[in-house]
């Protein structure tokens, strides 16, 4: 499953323009937009959920969510 998750996640990174490929007569570059790849699976996480609202009953419905809390703690 964690396969699936990061395939997508590199998806969206490249249909969103994260990477950029330079090359000249010596060397080739891989460049990675930070920014751009953030921004790019961000928006594409939210049009999926926007396109799926079936999600929110798969995560709000289980037993899941009333057995484990998030705890949040500052340093």
């Amino acid at each position: 499953m964690i396969k699936y998750l990061l395939g997508a996640i590199l998806a969206l990174a490249v249909i969103g323009g994260a990477f950029q490929f330079k090359s000249n007569d010596t060397s080739w570059q891989l460049i990675i937009l930070k920014k751009e790849a953030l921004n790019s699976v961000t928006n594409g996480a939210i049009r999926i959920y926007k396109l799926f609202p079936d999600i929110k009953s798969l995560f709000s419905d289980s037993k899941l969510t009333d057995a484990t809390g998030i705890i949040l703690e500052e340093n």
